[in-house]
């Protein structure tokens, strides 16, 4: 790896295209190859985007001298054991949420993260949205007052989604609304007690044998007064794609539009009653990123029209993230510092859901989060 140019090869390139441009173009990195099992798309892909070294094989991907880093795409189920792998075989990881399906997998990570000093980042999307960012700069510069509260919520109708996606529990793809809760104070999770509500239909409840239409999880922050609320749904529940937060501070208060595309609303503390709410177009935040790759915040990058991919046309782009994301995983490997959120901090995020669903099957009981996910 020299100084300036990480060598990154994307695994899955169903969401992982999106992808491809913002490396290609990005000034200290190198996109050296691409992995897909379906040898038809990935030709149609790779030739698309001029990609000469192409694998069907990851574990053949994985023996390549050639390739710092990996970002993997793939489905939920193969995050743990494909990022465990990459870091056995001295690979950086960026790996797209959540980190893992279970609490070892996350340990194992954060072990050999520590052990063979790689990196490890979780790709989480909406740490990176316009609207997170915007809220992050009103609590770095003192404008939120003491913070007070956090509330979000990722709510998604996935019937028709493929493979794993029918009956999953809500809580084990929770990382979208825990990520923003713990990282605009860049707080850990200390314990989770979460309900289950509702029933969704026989069908799906056979999947993973979990009943719950909706689950809401409180999580009491470590070595902190805070606490936050988060909740889910994935099935059965009339609701339009909505991957909310909100915070409530001292002196102002930020809250996610009820409908997409609608302002944040802004509430100021002290003013008459009519004027303590104001609706705020979130601004872009192209400004953090290197010129080269700043379009990228507002647009598309592969799919467009009939193929547009799903994270696009429910999940509106993600915020304008995926630059971020890809500048955040390559700056820190270029100078050497820990991208957010690492491999402890996604560790803690990922485990709050995971354990908020035992939660729920528990009845709410009190489950603490392990020390391994613990900074210090």
């Amino acid at each position: 790896m020299s100084e300036k140019n990480i060598r990154v090869a994307i695994v899955g390139l169903g969401f992982g295209a999106e992808f491809i441009p913002i490396y290609k173009k990005h000034p200290n990195a190198e996109l050296v190859a691409v992995c897909q099992r379906n040898e038809e798309k990935l030709n149609e892909i790779a030739d698309a985007f001029d990609i000469a070294k192409r694998y069907t094989s990851y574990e053949e991907l994985l023996q390549d001298d050639e390739i710092d880093a990996v970002h993997i795409n793939t489905p939920i189920p193969n995050h743990g054991q494909q990022s465990i792998q990459a870091l056995k075989a001295g690979k950086h990881v960026a790996c797209t949420v959540p980190m893992a399906t279970t609490v070892d997998e996350c340990r194992q990570i954060v072990e050999l993260t520590e052990k063979t000093g790689l990196t490890y980042m979780m790709m989480e999307t909406v740490v990176y949205a316009r609207e997170f960012l915007y809220m992050k700069e009103l609590y770095d510069n003192g404008e939120l007052g003491k913070v007070q509260f956090l509330k979000a919520s990722h709510q998604q109708d996935m019937d028709g989604w493929p493979n794993y996606w029918p009956g999953l529990p809500p809580m084990h793809y929770a990382t979208h609304c825990v990520g923003p809760v713990l990282g605009l104070t860049r707080d850990e999770a200390e314990y989770v007690s979460c309900f289950g509500s509702g029933t969704i239909r026989e069908e799906l409840i056979k999947e993973y044998n979990s009943p719950y239409a909706v689950e809401t999880t409180h999580i009491k922050f470590r070595n902190s007064d805070l606490s936050a609320q988060v909740y889910r749904s994935l099935f059965d529940v009339a609701r339009q794609y909505r991957e909310s937060f909100e915070v409530y501070g001292s002196k102002k208060s930020v809250e996610w539009p009820l409908i997409e595309g609608k302002p944040l609303v802004v509430h100021t503390a002290k003013k008459p009653e009519p004027e303590i709410p104001e609706e705020v177009e979130s601004p872009d935040f192209a400004k953090l990123l290197p010129k080269e790759i700043q379009s990228f915040t507002t647009h598309g990058v592969y799919d467009e029209g009939d193929n547009q991919h799903l994270s696009f046309t429910q999940g509106a782009g993600h915020g304008g993230s995926h630059p971020h994301l890809v500048h955040a995983f390559v700056d820190g490997l270029v100078k050497g510092t820990s991208p957010y959120p690492n491999a402890k901090q996604s560790a803690n995020i990922t485990c709050v859901g995971i354990l908020s669903h035992e939660s729920a099957e528990k009845g709410g009981e009190i489950i603490k989060l392990p020390e391994f996910t613990f900074s210090k």
